[in-house]
């Protein structure tokens, strides 16, 4: 049986058990947040007082921590890119709605969707930010697409998945705690939330991964092995600001959110090895030779990316985005 063919057996296989897990990791709609939760009610009698207040809150945050925020932002905002590719991984079938793991993806989606919709109407209103800027950036996101590495392999994007929710959930909670250290409670409140979703978002992906682990074990650890070799590429990484196909956008938010340590080339090894306790990868046993150097391979890994990025120079100097008007540099 061709490799392709086992794949989709052990996601037919999987499948049984993709009702329980919505159920476990995901929160029913009548019951889980939403964005006017932390918004001015726009029906209410105090809407304007309580934009005034974002607005003056918004003075007392620093330029870098704008332009993160807005790449986190247009980051969610990308989603329908993200759907799009996992309605195209084997074993997920759009076409039938029964179809456990196509009603996960759409239940994710719909939760994840909320993110990009609070960021997006909080930075409107904050007054700090160039909207029709960051929504020309967040269209040409989408239009672009992406390309993560994964291909259609169900094994690589979970691994994918994995990584990368524990990464949001790192970068939206270190948001918080920004915010709520100037004063700005409500809007940390709010980016923790977020992040707890994205915790939960992550922990049921690892758990995918897990039950992969048990059936399939050598190729579960090539799929791992494959995807941290390559390095996993964050979802907007061919963000742009202007028409110009090449762009250091993405570059330069990165290094901003490295430079107020919202998420850091520490970070990256820190998931990894969390990653390999989470699947107890040095306890897996019935492994192919091929997956055993591949796993010896994975545990080496974060001692030499740890040393990496210790060399790793970070410009001191804040790039100046169209996001964020040079006004409200501090």
């Amino acid at each position: 049986m061709s490799l392709k063919n086992v794949r989709l057996e052990v996601m037919q296989f999987l499948e049984k058990d993709v009702e329980s897990l919505i159920e476990k990791y995901l929160i029913p709609i009548e019951n889980i947040w939403q964005p006017t939760d932390f918004l001015p009610n726009s029906e209410g009698d105090n809407f304007f007082e309580e934009v005034r207040e974002i607005r003056e809150l918004s003075k007392e945050l620093p330029y870098d921590f704008w332009v993160v925020l807005v790449g986190d932002m247009i980051t969610e905002e990308a989603l329908p890119t993200y759907e799009s590719w996992l309605m195209d991984v084997e074993g997920v079938k759009q076409q039938d709605r029964e179809n456990g793991w196509a009603k996960w993806v759409r239940h994710w989606t719909a939760e994840e969707n909320r993110h990009g919709d609070v960021l997006n109407k909080y930075l409107y209103l904050s007054g700090r930010v160039n909207m029709r800027e960051i929504e020309k950036t967040t269209q040409y996101l989408i239009a672009d697409g992406f390309d993560i590495g994964t291909d259609r392999d169900p094994y690589k994007n979970f691994v994918y998945t994995s990584f990368q929710e524990l990464a949001t959930y790192i970068s939206h909670n270190r948001v918080a705690k920004i915010a709520k250290k100037s004063g700005n409670k409500q809007l940390g409140k709010m980016c923790q939330i977020i992040s707890g979703d994205e915790m939960r978002h992550h922990n049921a992906y690892s758990d995918f991964v897990e039950r992969i682990f048990k059936v399939d074990p050598s190729q579960m650890m090539m799929a791992f092995y494959t995807m941290m070799k390559q390095k996993i590429t964050m979802p907007a990484h061919f963000l742009r600001e202007s028409g110009d196909q090449i762009s250091t956008a993405f570059e330069e938010f990165s290094n901003t959110a490295q430079r107020i340590g919202v998420y850091t080339s520490h970070d990256y090894v820190q998931i990894l090895e969390k990653l390999l306790v989470r699947w107890d990868i040095d306890k897996l046993t019935n492994l192919t030779d091929e997956a055993e150097k591949a796993r010896d391979y994975l545990m080496k890994l974060p001692a030499r990316m740890y040393r990496l990025s210790e060399r790793m120079k970070i410009p001191e100097n804040s790039y100046q985005f169209k996001w964020v008007e040079p006004a409200t540099v501090k």
